[in-house]
């Protein structure tokens, strides 16, 4: 019969004496602790204290920063200026999103057997998108120029007659040239993320429907498009959010000239705040525009999730 020892029984752990797996945990919590509350100090307090500033009055015109409630909110909703900056932003997100989605797909549809030609094609393509925004606008603002700029001098060359259109001058003109420019730097966007989804596909589907006649558009419409529906999705919903903060095109083409003409709703919340120092107003219009954005975007996301389920 063996003898069993209080050597033999397994030690019992406890938080003074924890096993090395706890040990690594905590040490690895411990180490990315610093980083945690860093970015929880540079995200949590901006959002509590824009918060606060939407509930009062805080101006340069009004001391004391009173608290009013709902008053700018309500605000809000009645300010016509805020209204047609919107309808600015959505045009130019529903038009420009949607000109990149067809583009992207068909650069992706010509370039996803052509594997040769995408080594020399993916790193130029890559380049406008790796572009910081503000040099991307300041080279556009100088081709858009309506006296020395290279977009008028392409049309004279074509139509070879003196062509001045004053791009930048002009609400549908300047509107144009934002989207135009837009879809130059995030078309390769959608591009690469189409063109990993169509990489993906099962080339398999593409041969039996072959063997039964369907041609390049029913390939496409049947198998193609279903296939990568969900990637379509995720791509137009991040790139829909990302135009719709459109800022640095509007500050360096327009302004939001001529006028309010071509005024965007992160341009507007700008001068607000930062020009009209009107603190608290911006504040709720920024939180006006976050639930506005959550709304669509929880509705757009839960349709795909029902008939992922489906």
């Amino acid at each position: 019969m063996l003898n069993t020892t209080a050597t033999d029984t397994p030690r019992k752990r406890s938080w003074r004496n924890p096993s090395f797996a706890a040990r690594q945990r905590r040490d690895g919590w411990l180490l990315c602790l610093p980083a945690i509350i860093l970015i929880i100090a540079l995200s949590l307090y901006p959002l509590i204290y824009s918060l606060w500033l939407a509930f009062h009055q805080w101006d340069l015109q009004t001391p004391g920063h009173g608290f009013i409630g709902f008053d700018n909110f309500s605000a809000a909703v009645r300010d016509d200026r805020l209204w047609a900056s919107l309808r600015n932003t959505v045009f130019i997100v529903i038009v420009g999103v949607t000109l990149e989605f067809c583009f992207g797909l068909l650069l992706a549809l010509l370039l996803v057997d052509s594997v040769n030609l995408r080594r020399f094609i993916l790193p130029i393509f890559i380049l406008p998108v790796m572009m910081v925004p503000v040099v991307v606008g300041l080279a556009w603002r100088m081709l858009w120029d309506n006296q020395y700029g290279a977009v008028n001098y392409m049309i004279r060359s074509i139509f070879g007659n003196d062509v001045n259109i004053i791009w930048l001058g002009q609400k549908n003109t300047a509107i144009i040239a934002m989207i135009v420019t837009q879809l130059w730097q995030w078309t390769p966007f959608m591009f690469l993320i189409l063109l990993a989804a169509l990489s993906s596909v099962n080339p398999e589907l593409y041969e039996a429907a072959a063997l039964d006649g369907a041609n390049w558009a029913r390939l496409l419409i049947d198998i193609t498009l279903p296939s990568i529906k969900h990637i379509v999705a995720v791509a137009i919903l991040f790139r829909s959010l990302d135009a719709f903060k459109i800022f640095d095109l509007v500050y360096m083409f327009t302004q939001g000239g001529p006028g309010t003409s071509t005024e965007t709703v992160s341009w507007y919340i700008y001068r607000l705040g930062f020009q009209f120092f009107r603190m608290g107003y911006a504040s709720a219009i920024s939180y006006l525009v976050l639930i506005m954005l959550s709304f669509v975007a929880t509705l757009y996301v839960s349709r795909f999730v029902r008939e992922g389920r489906t």
